[in-house]
């Protein structure tokens, strides 16, 4: 299922649809007016405990109370798959997820993987207020939460500190610039144990100044480099997100390239001399020359 349904089948909820009437009394739609925007906590019509998360009318998150396993959108399901690979099935992991939403990964890693213990860093406190008021996390989820900035969190946290570091932040519809550079990546491997793997969900079109950026960047610290995406959007014929993972041991390419390949919105994984010829001349951002992601075209493209 796409991220377009889900926001059609919350709509629906929204507006009261004659159908699903006897249902709106049971779960109906929050807003509030948080620190970085105006959210909104939408019910699906179709999963009866699941929600839909927006900030200023961008689709941010979807959740499942009953399944957390679910993942709804495109770009977390690639991230899911990666996550699987990186350690026996059911091994607990140390994740920090930078960007919060309304928790919907570290719900997944906590019930795919048992006593993992995770951070998530989120700057906007009354989301995080309104998410686990709403939607929260059951009991003895190992999940910390943090209101702060996510470079600033980063950079006084301790070294060797998770196995796993998520980034999905972003401002609105972009990723913020300081989170984009050289300095960056560099204090999110410090912070990653030795065999520790880095994951962001990016988006770009053609001609994908950004994108092989933040690949140039990251291949400066980083010794192997994976791409998930939609062919369509490797093909420069729309703007989409891009699933980067990086890390200095090897990736499961080919397990990853299964999995996405067998998804309802197929995915191809680049890597390698590929992706190399992708980034082309792009080089790493400096915290001097930062900029964020680029806005979605129409303005009403999705993230998170």
């Amino acid at each position: 299922m796409s991220r377009r349904a889900a926001v059609g089948r919350a709509l629906d909820r929204a507006g009261g649809s004659a159908r699903h009437n006897e249902r709106v009394t049971e779960q109906i739609p929050v807003s509030r007016t948080t620190d970085h925007g105006t959210a909104k906590l939408m019910p699906d019509v179709d999963r009866e405990r699941a929600w839909l998360l927006t900030v200023d009318g961008a689709p941010q998150s979807y959740v499942d109370l009953d399944d957390p396993q679910y993942l709804e959108f495109e770009y977390a399901r690639r991230l899911g798959f990666v996550l699987d690979t990186l350690a026996a099935e059911g091994a607990p992991l140390g994740v920090v997820h930078l960007g919060g939403g309304a928790l919907t990964l570290p719900r997944y890693v906590a019930a795919t993987r048992p006593g993992s213990r995770q951070d998530v860093v989120e700057a906007d406190r009354a989301l995080l207020e309104l998410v686990t008021e709403h939607v929260p996390l059951p009991a003895g989820s190992g999940v910390a939460l943090h209101a702060a900035d996510a470079r600033a969190w980063l950079e006084g946290a301790p070294d060797d500190h998770a196995d796993v570091l998520i980034a999905d932040v972003f401002g609105g519809s972009r990723v913020p610039a300081h989170l984009t550079t050289l300095a960056y990546v560099r204090t999110a491997e410090r912070v990653l144990r030795p065999d520790g793997v880095y994951l962001a969900n990016l988006a770009d079109a053609a001609p994908f100044g950004f994108l092989r950026s933040q690949l140039a960047t990251l291949a400066a610290v980083f010794e192997e480099l994976a791409l998930i995406a939609e062919p369509a959007v490797l093909r420069g014929r729309r703007f989409g997100n891009a699933v980067v993972a990086a890390s200095h041991r090897p990736l499961d390419i080919a397990a990853m390239a299964r999995r996405s390949a067998a998804d309802a919105f197929p995915a191809r994984v680049e890597h390698g001399a590929a992706l190399r010829e992708f980034t082309g001349s792009a080089g790493p951002v400096e915290d001097s020359d930062a900029v964020p992601s680029p806005a979605p075209p129409d303005g009403a493209f999705g993230i998170g």
